[in-house]
Parts: structure tokens; sequence; C-alpha cells
């Protein structure tokens, strides 16, 4: 017969091992695909974004999978020492759920506008929360995804930084903030000429750039034919193609680059367009990324290094 000491005794290690086993749901995070219960402090993270991973690495966390990096083996380059121990989950848009599964986490970042149809696939393995979509909302995303995972101060701190590095760059270029900058993407598939909805047009932008009035839209870009090339008009102009030196995008840029079109535009006559990273000014979409293209506009216009 069980004493009421006995009794007691098992509750209170009954208690002690379902407090240890069990999982404490302490948050309801809203997202763009609902509502999803988030445990306090999560340890295991996965992140199914290139600028999800440069985010939440900035935060202090790693996660224990990520997507690839577009154009990375498995990571670009000045994300490689941050990822040595992190599991390569496929892409963007094909993610290897089965990886993902193995790695048990207790957290799923993603985006919406990537993988809204996996969402349900995804939840089924660990809570799931996603952004409405990637780019250039990367700062608000930054802030969503440390309210996730209790680091607003972080989000905060880092954000405020780089918004004291774009101040600082507005104030060193002087007169020279006061160019339109041109901003053009040349690829195989298609060509674009990119707006101020982007990753590297709002940073341009919250410098304090100006545009030419036939990019100063606020929307992300425009396919356009070789008979399009003087809209890519500005008194500077930015451009990239892969960074991969592939043999396709190649030839294709020294095609558009060869048009007398485009060597018409003065900004190629004063010797003012200049070729930029697609890693760094497009497709890296986070925080780290942001922080080269800074290094380089530093670099372009002949500016002190504001890096601290």
């Amino acid at each position: 017969m069980f004493s009421l000491r006995s009794s007691s005794a098992l509750a209170v290690a009954f208690l002690a091992a379902t407090t240890l086993v069990a999982p404490t749901f302490a948050r309801e995070v809203t997202h763009a695909m609902g509502v999803t219960d988030v445990s306090d402090n999560p340890q295991r993270v996965v992140v199914l974004t290139n600028e999800g991973t440069e985010a939440i690495l900035a935060l202090g966390s790693n996660p224990v999978g990520a997507v690839q990096s577009w154009d990375g083996n498995p990571w670009h380059a000045h994300l490689t020492d941050l990822l040595k121990g992190t599991t390569d989950l496929g892409t963007e848009l094909a993610v290897d759920l089965e990886v993902l599964a193995t790695l048990e986490p207790d957290l799923i970042i993603g985006t919406k506008v990537r993988q809204e149809k996996i969402y349900e696939q995804l939840s089924a393995i660990a809570p799931t929360v996603m952004s409405e979509t990637i780019g250039g909302e990367w700062q608000d995303n930054m802030t969503f995804y440390a309210s996730v995972l209790g680091k607003d101060a972080e989000a905060a701190t880092a954000l405020a930084a780089f918004d004291a590095r774009t101040k600082a760059i507005h104030d060193a270029l002087g007169d020279q903030v006061n160019e339109q900058i041109s901003m053009v993407r040349f690829s195989p598939n298609r060509t674009r000429i990119y707006y101020k909805e982007t990753f590297s047009g709002l940073i341009l932008d919250q410098i304090g750039f100006k545009r030419p009035a036939a990019q100063d839209k606020n929307e992300f870009a425009e396919e356009v034919t070789k008979e399009r090339i003087p809209d890519m008009a500005g008194d500077r102009i930015f451009y990239f193609s892969s960074d991969l030196n592939d043999a396709e995008p190649e030839a294709n840029l020294a095609d558009w680059l060869a048009d007398p079109l485009w060597n018409n535009l003065e900004a190629v006559k004063a010797g003012k367009a200049q070729r930029v990273s697609e890693i760094i000014w497009n497709t890296g979409g986070g925080i780290y990324s942001a922080h080269l293209m800074l290094d380089d506009i530093e670099k372009i216009y002949g500016l002190a290094s504001t890096r601290k």
C-alpha cells in the first residue's frame, strides 16, 4: 500500500518528468500563413530563405539547417565560416523535406512567396512561421524573425547600426548623393531594369541617391529588350549578371554591352557604368549582403570605410 508520502513523491516525480519532455509553447505568433504556437526559446532552427539565413546569423542564432545560397556551393563565400555546422536543405524552391525532418527542428522559418505550397508539410514537422515575401522587405522581415526568436533587442541594434552607416555615407558623398542611379540585371533568360522596390534599390534610397525619371517607380523591375536600352540611362549605372562566370551569361552580357545603344549612354561614355556582384546586390538579400553593398559604394565613390 502506498503511503501519502510516497504518493506525493510520485506525483512530484511525474510532474518533473512531464516538464522535461513536454514542449512548452509560450507564444502565439501571427504570420503570413496564420497563427502558430512557438516555443519560448527555440534552439534547433531551420531557415528556408537566403535573407532569413543572414538575419538569424546576425541575431546570434546558428541554424541547424538552411537552404543553399543562390550561386553558392552550398553557401555564399561571406557565410561559409558561419554555417560550418549547418545542413544543406536544397534550394528555396525545392526544399528537401526528408533531410529537414531528420534534423528534428523546433522552429522552421520560411516565406509564403516561396514555400506556401509546402506549408502544411513543414508544419507537420515542426512549428512553422512565414514572412509574406522577401527582397526589399529584408529589414521588416529581420525584425519579425527576431520577435519569433526572442531577439528583438539584437535586431534593433543591428538595424540601427546599418541605418547609421547609410547616414554616414550620405553625408560623406556630398553632392554625389544627387546622382541619378540606374540599375540593370543582365540574364540570358531576361534582362530587367530594376526599380526602387528591390533589395539594392531600397538601400540606394535609404542612402539618399536619386533615380532617373524612367526608373523612379515604387515597383520591383521590368523586363526589357535592347530597344529599351535608352531607359537604362542615368548619371551612374550599376549592373550585374551571374557571378559564376559561366559561358552563357557571360556571352549574353558581352552581347548587350557591345550594343551601340548601350555604348551611346552618357554614363557608359563617361566610365560610370559599373559591374557589381549579383550575389551582394541582389540574391544575398540580407544584412550581411547589405553591409557588403555599402562597402562597394564606399570603394566606388572613394569614401573612407564606415565599417565598425
